[in-house]
This record gives structure tokens, sequence and C-alpha cells, in this order.
């Protein structure tokens, strides 16, 4: 069989650009990437497999305990660690109902002198993106601490691996917490793989469910930026302490609230 002689530029198919190409600034999603031919660009095709990429680490990652632990405890923060009842990551994503509960072996973590009762507690977990919790939660609590309520009695902060929301449930329950406050890794999306939730419930208790929740997300510098947020906790934290509820219930108005905060 003859061998076909090298492609030239006039072989090869051009990208057709879309008309509303100009768009694409304004946003990450996946919008007006032309064509070649049938297909889509070259250049889209590899940015696609860069992101599947980078959100598949996001979730299979462990988290570096240790590196969190320094960067929060050189804040001023002090810190706790404990772990779910999933004993691997793979077992973590087969059995949600095993990260919601702790390890029998963290119970003593909590139980220990100089943890006590407090009115806040902030459980950071790895959730589905440790690459959020790395890189946001760190820049996000310190935000927020000058923003917390004067007086408010704070737990440790407890670092929570293969955990999901529900966690810190259990864990403002054995402190007696009027409020659980869960930073959690959020599900990676294929622009979006280091987006850290808020998860905030009062009177936390294992057994609460969503609807008993409020939720603040996308927490990044591409996303809801750590000061706005900061904002929106404290003022969420205030609300609910006032209130003494939280989820559907609470009537919250972010915007108000920040506006009405003494900060």
């Amino acid at each position: 069989m003859k061998a076909q002689p090298p492609a030239t530029p006039a072989d090869i198919t051009p990208v057709i650009e879309d008309s509303w190409a100009a768009l694409r600034r304004h946003t990450d999603a996946r919008i007006a990437l032309g064509r070649s031919g049938a297909s889509l660009p070259t250049r889209a095709v590899l940015a696609f497999e860069l992101a599947h990429a980078q959100a598949r680490d996001a979730v299979l990652t462990a988290l570096d305990v240790p590196a969190l632990r320094r960067e929060l405890e050189a804040d001023g923060w002090k810190v706790a660690e404990v772990r779910s009842g999933a004993p691997d990551q793979a077992a973590y994503l087969a059995r949600p109902d095993w990260g919601r509960r702790l390890h029998d072996d963290s119970l003593a973590a909590l139980d220990a002198p100089g943890i006590g009762k407090a009115d806040l507690v902030l459980v950071v977990s790895d959730g589905l993106s440790s690459t959020a919790v790395q890189q946001n939660a760190a820049p996000l609590l310190r935000a927020l601490r000058p923003l917390l309520p004067e007086g408010l009695a704070l737990a440790p902060v407890v670092i929570a691996t293969h955990a999901r929301v529900a966690l810190a449930d259990e864990v403002g329950e054995r402190l007696g917490a009027r409020i659980a406050v869960s930073l959690i890794g959020e599900r990676p999306g294929l622009s979006s793989p280091d987006s850290l939730g808020a998860y905030l419930t009062y009177a936390p208790k294992v057994g609460r469910n969503d609807a008993e929740r409020n939720c603040i997300s996308n927490i990044r510098p591409q996303g809801l930026a750590y000061g706005e947020a900061a904002l929106q906790l404290a003022a969420l934290i205030r609300a609910m302490l006032q209130a003494r509820l939280s989820g559907v219930k609470l009537q919250f108005d972010p915007a108000r609230a920040i506006a009405a905060d003494p900060h």
C-alpha cells in the first residue's frame, strides 16, 4: 500500500469559531468552544481532559492533615483531629453513611482535657475535594475570626477525614455546641475542583437532616471570596443565635443581615 504524504496546512480542517466566543471571558463554563469539522477543537478536548483529571485528583488525593494543622495553629487556632468510620477513601465513596459518624477511636479526642463545651465548633472536613480544604479552609477561618460575636466560646477547630457534612452534627452534640459549622470540600465540577462549602446547624445532634441546615457554597478565589463568605457566615451565626434555629425555618437575607451586622 502506498504511503500517504504528510498533511499540509491546506489539508487540516480549520477551527470555526462561534460568533459569540467573546462571552467566554465572563464565565468558566464550557461555551462557544468552536468546532473543527464535526468535532471539538483539539484545545477544547485537552482542556476538558485536564479538568477531568483535576476533579479526580481533588476526590482521590488525601488531605495533608499535618500541613493544614500547622497552618491553623500558626493562625492561633487550637486543633483536634478525628476520623469517620470509613476505613479508606474507597469505602468512604461507596458508603456515605460511614462518613457521617465518628470512628470509636475519635471519641476520646473530643473528650480530651481542655476541649470542654463550646458555643461554636468549626469542623474542617476533606469531603469530596481535599484540594478545596487544603487551599481555602485556613484563609476563610482567618477572615472569619475577627467577625465572630464577642464572648462566643470556641471549641478547637476539628479536622475530620473521610467525613461527610453530618459528621459535624455528632461532633457538635458531643461538645454540647450551640452551632456546628462544617467546612467541607464540595463535589468537584469540571471548572471548579476547589470549591469549599460551609454548612451550619443550630443545636447539632445525630439525625439532623439537610432541611435543618444552612449552606454557603462555592467559597474560593474564583467564586465567593473569603471576605464575603466570612461576612455571610458571621451574619448567619448571629441570626441562628438570636432565632435559636437553623435551616428552612430561619428567615435569613444575607444582604440585610450583613448590613445590620455591627462589623
